[in-house]
């Protein structure tokens, strides 16, 4: 009693030493669950070799704790639980014939068909009501009904009377004294060290959301046992591991750790060790700083290099802390990518996390921080190796919680400090990912994000500065991440049919359909130059050329996707993430887009028409100048006899090519005006 505080004092009898290499909330989840256990098996149920024994709720603590130590004293084991948890009691050894619903009363009637009307020497009950008599009814030669829970005590004296040889006890843990505690303790630390016991799932809750895992355990949603976790700062007299030590924000890590967090050991990994730049001045700094830092070169996506960088940490600075900040990029269209681009970006981030995990499993950390991308919970264009490698580490972290075990996955957004991973991107890049409404995290956002990540019981963060006003704008586009649009107002995107996605059925078609074929060419024009420009950041359309290959313009594999994002917004197709590669300028791309939007032509005029009609202006300039009016005049006989002689098939052509070719000057001009509407 007494022991939700920082200091507990109970009698010596009932704690018992800790197995070595157990986290402390192995250690929390054990003694009520297997004392329990222990006490109604061997004590109470006096539980031999050869019987049979039904666990009601064997998915929960008592009843995994109970599977355990009754299949180790040779019993036939039965449990019940929802069906949900079915799974967990076949992975601890039982097969369909001794599993049924803790939620109906089959089990009665299956138990009963399974023994051949033998049905069970004991039973842990944790139910109630009818549940209760179904469990004493299998019972028929007589038995012990061990009763733990606290909702349907019966009188023993009655149960006895009804059901002939049937022991009931009600019981509770410290009724057992704490005498016989300790000897059970005796018995269970033998077991628990040569491997016939095993401690149970653990998934822990910060003390400090207690409410949240009590609810939890009372909507019976846990396997195995709840704890509830108290923060740990970092110890200042333990060494705190840094993967890609060296780097960027490795170096800005470390420092802030000997500054704010008071760390006095490091060590720092990367590739190229102590002949990385700026290694040595980083160690002579953080030595100025009063901490001792070790640089090793360490490929930690190698087993067997891990494991001899942590063999060389001492024991007088145990590891208490491990920060894995090391990755690499190898961005590009997932049609481009190999099993080697795949291999180069996993293998330092995937391969190394796992080496980690699972070589300080049995350390007594304090904290295990992964740093992930936002690209794993976003989505990135062009980085689906990267995303990949970064999901990885975030469900690491949910399996190192459900063990038990400190973790928290990091997904950063852009930061200003530069790192080798990004100190390749250019303006570009950085308009694209503001624009996508995730800026850069200052230095002094990031660190104080990072603490506050230290002290928040959450295992997977997504630390990042979100520009709500550049979401809005991606809003009416539709190209807001899923999970930022619950910050923004997302247009809805009606489609009607098929057929809707693939011509652009939407106000672009419509406008597009009323135009001349000229107005076509250039709406889309306008519109490539614009989407062109914004992705590449120009300051203004005009500057793309319309004739110039989008590979000279400096596209790569993920400009082309944002391009093609952006078109897909506008337009409502579905193009191809290569479409820049199939189209190579703009003008090609306009003339693929009005394929797609208008595959019938639309509605508008021939594009000849929509020159024409630049004709009248520019006529009027040479008007009063006899020597170029009449170079044009003979320009226009000579095209409009090329006219004639392609449709010689038609006597209206070719009595307008007959005309042209007696007509003066004047009289060319004054047919202009009159026959092709330009006056």
């Amino acid at each position: 009693s007494g022991s939700f505080g920082p200091v507990a004092i109970t009698d010596r009898r009932v704690v018992a030493r800790v197995p070595e290499g157990w986290t402390f909330e192995q250690a929390a989840a054990t003694p009520i669950v297997f004392l329990t256990a222990y006490y109604a098996m061997v004590d109470l149920g006096d539980l031999k070799a050869g019987q049979s024994v039904l666990v009601h709720s064997a998915a929960g603590g008592v009843g995994m704790a109970t599977l355990q130590l009754a299949r180790h004293l040779g019993a036939e084991v039965f449990g019940t639980a929802s069906e949900g948890k079915w799974d967990t009691l076949r992975s601890l050894g039982l097969d369909d014939e001794h599993i049924a619903s803790s939620r109906t009363l089959d089990f009665e009637k299956r138990f009963l068909d399974v023994t051949g009307g033998r049905g069970m020497d004991v039973v842990l009950d944790s139910l109630a009501r009818e549940f209760v008599d179904a469990g004493l009814r299998l019972l028929p030669r007589g038995g012990r009904f061990l009763e733990m829970g606290k909702t349907d005590i019966r009188v023993p004296e009655e149960v006895a009377a009804e059901y002939t040889g049937v022991s009931y006890h009600a019981f509770d843990l410290l009724d057992a004294g704490v005498d016989r505690i300790r000897e059970m303790w005796g018995e269970l630390i033998s077991l628990f060290e040569s491997g016939v016991l095993r401690p149970l799932p653990v998934r822990t809750w910060d003390v400090r959301r207690a409410p949240d895992a009590f609810r939890f355990v009372s909507q019976a949603r846990h396997t195995g046992k709840v704890a509830l976790t108290v923060p740990r700062a970092l110890d200042g007299g333990g060494t705190v591991l840094i993967t890609g030590g060296t780097g960027g924000l490795g170096a800005l890590l470390a420092r802030h750790l000997v500054v704010e967090h008071g760390v006095r050991h490091l060590v720092l990994t990367s590739r190229r060790g102590v002949a990385a730049p700026g290694a040595a001045e980083l160690v002579a700094e953080l030595s100025g700083l009063g901490a001792r830092a070790r640089v090793v070169a360490c490929d930690v996506a190698d087993r067997g290099a891990v494991e001899e960088l942590l063999a060389g940490i001492g024991p007088e600075h145990p590891l208490t802390a491990v920060v894995h900040a090391a990755g690499v990029l190898d961005d590009g269209v997932v049609e481009s990518l190999t099993p080697e681009r795949v291999e180069t970006v996993l293998r330092p981030k995937v391969d190394a996390a796992l080496h980690l995990h699972e070589l300080t499993r049995d350390l007594d950390l304090s904290a295990f921080v992964v740093f992930s991308s936002a690209s794993s919970n976003f989505g990135g264009g062009g980085q689906a190796n990267y995303a990949a490698a970064n999901a990885f580490l975030d469900a690491l972290a949910h399996q190192r919680r459900a063990l038990g075990l400190p973790a928290v996955s990091l997904a950063w957004g852009m930061w200003e400090q530069r790192s080798e991973m990004t100190g390749d991107l250019g303006e570009a890049d950085l308009q694209r990912i503001a624009r996508a409404g995730l800026n850069a995290l200052s230095s002094e956002e990031g660190l104080a994000l990072f603490d506050d990540a230290l002290r928040t019981d959450e295992t997977v963060l997504v630390p990042t500065h979100v520009d709500l006003a550049a979401l809005r704008v991606q809003a009416r586009t539709g190209e807001v991440p899923a999970l930022l649009r619950g910050l923004v107002r997302v247009p809805r995107r009606r489609v009607t049919a098929p057929e809707t996605a693939r011509t652009g059925t939407g106000s672009l078609r419509d406008r597009l359909a009323g135009l001349s074929a000229a107005d076509q060419y250039r709406t889309l024009l306008d519109l490539v130059r614009v989407q062109v420009a914004t992705v590449l950041g120009h300051g203004s359309p005009e500057a793309v050329e319309p004739d110039m290959a989008f590979k000279d313009m400096g596209f790569d594999s993920l400009t082309t996707v944002e391009l093609r994002n952006r078109l897909n917004a506008e337009t409502g197709l579905r193009l191809s993430a290569v479409l820049v590669f199939d189209h190579p300028t703009p003008t090609a791309l306009v003339d693929h887009l009005r394929e797609e939007l208008l595959p019938d032509g639309g509605t508008g005029e021939p594009v000849v028409f929509a020159e024409l009609d630049k004709l009248e202006p520019l006529l009027s300039e040479v008007m009063d100048d006899g020597e170029t009016r009449t170079k044009v005049a003979e320009r226009l006989k000579e095209l409009l006899g090329r006219l004639g002689e392609a449709s010689d098939d038609s006597d209206s052509t070719a009595e307008v090519a007959e005309r042209i070719g007696s007509s003066s000057n004047d009289e060319l001009f004054d047919f202009i005006d009159n026959e092709l509407g330009l006056s």
